[in-house]
């Protein structure tokens, strides 16, 4: 019978949350994350395997965890509902934890070697399917009447994922959220409206 592991694992998974949305997929040492979550890297490997595992297992974490407005604003009645709250709810994400501004995704991915290549690629691809919910809920408010015919659905998913990917590192860069807000209201001036409740 194996040894009991003698630390919690969620809270070790929590500590390395942490210290990947502080400090990226590269910039976390092994050091860094043992010390967070206290406890040694061999420990550390029996329980969630190599550093990419261990990053896979806190992205996945993060996105249970912190990303639930996401869901929230897919189901809001108005397109320009959807996109107010992702843009607010990712602010609010982005400047909630001074300790560790801006996104977990954002900071992971914006510069990488090789070797980090594989976890370049999953980020992409959770933004992609992120992006993609999005241009679809956008294509049925449109199918519903509540977008202009001539919008389209692909562009305006990835204008407001932009801006969102933006105002990150915008957070990391110490912009306050005074500011990031006015950046939110901006953006959706430019956010289609129907007029007079009739799409053209």
């Amino acid at each position: 019978m194996g040894r009991r592991r003698e630390f919690d694992v969620e809270e070790a998974l929590d500590a390395a949350l942490c210290v990947f949305w502080r400090k990226g997929y590269e910039g976390a040492s092994y050091a860094d994350l043992t010390a967070a979550a206290g406890v040694e890297r061999p420990a550390l490997y029996s329980a969630f395997g190599n550093k990419e595992a261990l990053f896979r297992k806190a992205l996945e974490r993060y996105y249970e965890t912190y990303m639930d407005f996401i869901p929230a604003a897919l189901a809001l009645p108005t397109a320009y509902a959807v996109a107010r709250r992702m843009l607010f709810g990712a602010l609010e994400l982005h400047t909630r934890y001074p300790e560790q501004p801006g996104c977990l995704g954002i900071n992971g991915s914006l510069a990488g070697s090789d070797e980090a290549e594989p976890v370049r690629k999953a980020l992409i691809e959770a933004r992609a399917n992120g992006q993609a919910q999005l241009r679809e809920r956008f294509e049925r408010a449109q199918e519903d009447g509540d977008l202009p015919k001539s919008a389209h659905s692909d562009v305006l998913a990835a204008f407001i994922l932009a801006v969102s990917h933006g105002m990150a590192v915008q957070a990391k860069a110490g912009f306050s959220r005074e500011m990031l807000e006015e950046v939110a209201e901006q953006a959706l001036v430019a956010f289609p409206k129907v007029e007079s409740g009739v799409a053209s």
